[in-house]
């Protein structure tokens, strides 16, 4: 869970958000302005920043420019400014991420974690156990039914966060959010090969999977074989 401070002024979309974030277990903040957001920032409390860019009485490059030389808060821009230089203008004045409206909260959520992984320092993983696979975050090993597995990076990545998030439906889109952290020129076809190898390292092939399923359309869940 990650206290997430909102500043966003569409009240729908600030409502909306905030609660289902809420419901993914995140405590949030949510404010309609710069001014208070930049108040709640510099409490010092907050985990991350959401920051729109439309706001009604501070641009939000130049409050992100203020929050910036004021907390070292990760901030993760949600903005329907889809141009490439207002991308660029961003991150150059210090936006960890870039989201365009519109999106997911489910993909906003994964970027989120993708930028706290990166920035926030944490304590020691416990191996994850799903099935005969057993993943060491800490140790970035993995191992099936006792056998160590020869795994490339991107690979050991995708498993890792498949196993984190066992039994759910994750899309194609968030792992490519995720496991490839800047998405832009990554395809649905990269991430298909990818999964490929990590089958074939499993021992498994999608017509007969035993922990990768993969809906078309939809995206692949990381389950235990049944008996």
């Amino acid at each position: 869970m990650a206290h997430v401070l909102l500043i966003e002024d569409d009240e729908h979309i600030r409502t909306a958000l905030q609660h289902t974030l809420q419901r993914l277990g995140h405590h949030v903040e949510a404010v309609g302005s710069a001014t208070e957001g930049l108040s709640i920032a510099l409490q010092g409390a907050t985990d991350i920043v959401v920051l729109d860019l439309g706001l009604p009485d501070i641009d939000g490059l130049q409050a992100l420019k203020m929050l910036r030389a004021a907390v070292d808060t990760p901030v993760v821009v949600a903005t329907a400014r889809d141009d490439e230089a207002s991308t660029v203008r961003a991150l150059n004045s210090g936006a960890d991420d870039y989201v365009v409206k519109p999106f997911s909260v489910e993909h906003l959520d994964a970027r989120l974690s993708a930028v706290l992984r990166r920035t926030v320092p944490s304590l020691p993983d416990a191996p994850i156990a799903v099935g005969g696979l057993r993943i060491d975050l800490d140790g970035h090993t993995a191992s099936l039914d006792g056998t160590v597995l020869e795994l490339r990076p991107k690979e050991f990545s995708l498993l890792a966060y498949l196993a984190t998030h066992a039994g759910r439906m994750i899309s194609k889109d968030e792992l490519r959010s995720v496991v490839w952290s800047n998405s832009y020129g990554i395809t649905d076809k990269t991430v298909d090969v990818h999964l490929s190898w990590l089958r074939r390292r499993l021992g498994e092939s999608a017509a007969e999977p035993r922990y990768l399923h993969s809906v078309r359309g939809v995206g692949v869940k990381l389950v235990a074989p049944g008996p």
